[in-house]
C-alpha cells in the first residue's frame, strides 16, 4: 500500500463520500465504511487515500486510514473479511485452526455468511463452522464497541447464527478491532440496545464470540495473534 496519498479530512458529504484537502484543493473521496465514525472523521484529521485506476469511478480515491489519538485506524471495513480469512489460512487464529476446507462466503437458505470452515471425513463433510465478521473502529477509554450506529442488518446476522447453532452447527461472530487503541470489547448498548440484547442472546445460545485486533502501518494491516477479552453487560 505504498501508493497511499496523505490528505486532510474536511467534511463528510454523505454516507459514502467525504471531502478532503489534497495539495491545497478540496477533493471528493469514497468512504468504504458505513458507520457514523464521528469520533474519527474530524475536520483537520490526517487521512490516507488509496488511488483507484478505474476510469469509470466517480471518485479517484478511497479513504483508507485515518489518524486518531496517535493510532492509524483502518477504515476499509469491507476488507475485514479478507483479513480474517487470510489469518485463518495462515493459522494465526488458534480457535479456528485445524480445518481443511476454507471458503469466503457461504450461502445457506436465504442467508450468506462471511466465512465457512469444515473438514472432510470419508467423503463426508464434518465440523461445519460459520463465521460472521464485524469491523470495529469505535473506541471509548480503550474499550472497542460495536456498532457505532444502529444496525438491523447486523442483528439479523446474529439471528442467523443462532438458528445455525440450534441445528448443532458451530457458529461464530468475529469482531475485528481495526483501531489499535482497543484493548477489550463490549457491545454498544447506548447506540443499539437491540443488537446488544441479541448478542447476549446469541452467546447464551452457544454462539461463540471472538475478538481480535489489528496492527496497522501504511504498508500493511496485520491481525495480532492474541484474542481480546469481552464484557457483554450494560
Amino acid at each position: 500500500m505504498t501508493d497511499l496519498v496523505k490528505a486532510i479530512f474536511r467534511n463528510r458529504a454523505n454516507r459514502f463520500i467525504v471531502e478532503v484537502e489534497l495539495d491545497g484543493e478540496i477533493v471528493k473521496a469514497h468512504l468504504p465504511n458505513t458507520g457514523r465514525c464521528k469520533e474519527l472523521l474530524i475536520n483537520g484529521a490526517t487521512v490516507y487515500l488509496k488511488p483507484s485506476d478505474n476510469p469509470n469511478r466517480k471518485t479517484k480515491y478511497s479513504l483508507y486510514f485515518v489518524e486518531n489519538n496517535g493510532a492509524l485506524v483502518a477504515m476499509f471495513s469491507q476488507e475485514a473479511n479478507k483479513i480474517v480469512f487470510d489469518a485463518i489460512k495462515r493459522g494465526k487464529i488458534k480457535e479456528l485452526s485445524s480445518y481443511s476446507i476454507l471458503e469466503s462466503e457461504k450461502s445457506i437458505g436465504n442467508s450468506r455468511i462471511d466465512i465457512y470452515l469444515a473438514n472432510e471425513d470419508s467423503n463426508n463433510i464434518v465440523d461445519e463452522t460459520y463465521i460472521e465478521v464485524k469491523s470495529v473502529t469505535l473506541i471509548k477509554d480503550g474499550v472497542a464497541q460495536f456498532p457505532d450506529a444502529p444496525t438491523e442488518r447486523g442483528r439479523k446476522h446474529l439471528e442467523e447464527l443462532i438458528s445455525l447453532k440450534k441445528e448443532g452447527i458451530r457458529s461464530v461472530v468475529f469482531f475485528l478491532v481495526e483501531h489499535p487503541n482497543g484493548n477489550s470489547f463490549r457491545p454498544n448498548w447506548e447506540n443499539d440496545p437491540k443488537f446488544s440484547e441479541t448478542l447476549n442472546k446469541a452467546y447464551d445460545e452457544g454462539v461463540e464470540i471472538l475478538v481480535y485486533k489489528t496492527e496497522n502501518t501504511l504498508d500493511s494491516i496485520e491481525l495480532v495473534e492474541e484474542s481480546l477479552d469481552f464484557d457483554l453487560r450494560k
